[in-house]
């Protein structure tokens, strides 16, 4: 592989040649890919987040894009390009989508909270129609909407390579239904993130009942939602057949006693492909919560347990710490820590979680600290997570 002289020289010059002032936060982050030594091994994502905290930053807009997409169609080395937290509109995501048709070799995109819309969703949909690398998509935060939301969910009725969809919190209701459809028949996913989409009753019927028939779904982010203890009824059920999935995020809806009961006989009697459970933040109490910890006792497959948020008493507090003294649950497989004041038992919070560095990352220490991102060690995708 091939890497082209100078991609900062390229990028003055395109600059130049299209009358367009140069991004200095791009440029710089061109010619620190020219000075890298592992791109022609490994490819290099391209990391443009404007959320930077270390650096001046200088936030993409729709003109640098357009420069930017241009420089980087013979640019194979770049395999990662990320874009988060800029002002694109739909203008300009129609550069990046036209890049999509035409590149063979970019498998992760993030275009995590821009300003863009329906319009702009379906430039990106209708690129990935035929598009066939890209591996993993973020367009968490842009509000597309309900239309926005479907055009993606038909991509994916086509698309059989992308592994990796995060649609959190872009303004969809209504459209699970339609997303539960794609799951029928979709092969490759493996991740998808549903977060903050209104989904009720109705929806996690219809999302389970496609997942009967789906053999490739490993992680299923549901969480900020408006789940009940009698939708999970639904997911109890499927629990008990489902061999695939690995990971199930709950956290922020309203599962109570009962739903967790039901978690709970699922995981006890039947499954043992779940390794990881959240259901932070819950309105649980003592009886639920007991009723988890007595599952992992039976069920050794699942390590990974997030509770805090819940209404803890002390029976929860001495299950708890009875699985970490035991070794059954390890410390960091968790967020709870027991310890004890005046011979009672009680838990304390840890900073751990399935994705804690979902809208950010931290400045300093480990990006990737397998204790606060856990999803990230136990359904990984491809290296650019």
């Amino acid at each position: 592989m091939s890497v082209p002289p100078d991609l900062r020289q390229q990028y003055l010059q395109t600059c130049q040649n299209l009358s367009q002032p140069e991004n200095h936060f791009v440029a710089r982050v061109l010619q620190e890919a020219d000075k890298s030594d592992n791109v022609q091994a490994k490819g290099i994502t391209l990391k443009i987040a404007g959320n930077n905290r270390l650096v001046p930053v200088q936030r993409v807009t729709d003109e640098d894009v357009q420069v930017l997409a241009s420089v980087l169609c013979t640019a194979v080395f770049v395999t990662g390009l990320d874009l988060r937290y800029n002002i694109l509109t739909d203008v300009g995501v129609r550069h990046v989508a036209t890049f999509l048709q035409e590149n063979s070799t970019l498998r992760y995109l993030n275009l995590m909270f821009n300003d863009i819309g329906t319009s702009g969703a379906e430039l990106i949909a209708n690129a990935l129609h035929s598009n066939e690398t890209l591996l993993h998509l973020r367009m968490t935060g842009n509000k597309i909407g309900n239309k926005g939301g479907m055009y993606f969910a038909s991509m994916l009725q086509v698309n059989c390579t992308l592994e990796k969809l995060d649609l959190g919190d872009c303004d969809l209701e209504e459209t699970t239904v339609h997303i539960a459809l794609m799951l029928k028949n979709n092969s490759s996913l493996v991740e998808l993130h549903l977060c903050k989409h209104e989904i009720r009753s109705l929806g996690v019927k219809r999302l389970c009942e496609a997942l009967y028939e789906n053999c490739s779904l490993r992680y299923l982010d549901l969480s900020c939602n408006k789940i009940t203890r009698d939708d999970v009824k639904f997911l109890g059920e499927l629990l008990k057949q489902n061999q695939t999935l690995e990971i199930l995020d709950l956290n922020s809806n309203r599962i109570e006693d009962d739903g967790a009961i039901y978690l709970s006989e699922a995981l006890a009697l039947y499954n043992r492909t779940l390794k990881a459970l959240s259901v932070v933040s819950n309105n649980i109490r003592g009886k639920g919560l007991v009723a988890l910890s007595q599952s992992m006792k039976i069920n050794m497959e699942l390590s990974y347990i997030y509770i805090w948020g819940n209404n803890f008493d002390e029976a929860v507090s001495t299950a708890f710490s009875e699985l970490i003294q035991a070794g059954r649950l390890k410390p960091n497989c968790t967020d709870v820590e027991p310890y004890e004041v005046d011979g009672h038992v009680h838990l304390a919070e840890l900073s751990h979680g399935l994705k804690k560095h979902y809208y950010w990352t931290p400045s300093y220490g480990e990006v990737n600290n397998t204790a606060a991102n856990a999803s990230l060690a136990i359904a990984a995708v491809s290296e650019y997570l």
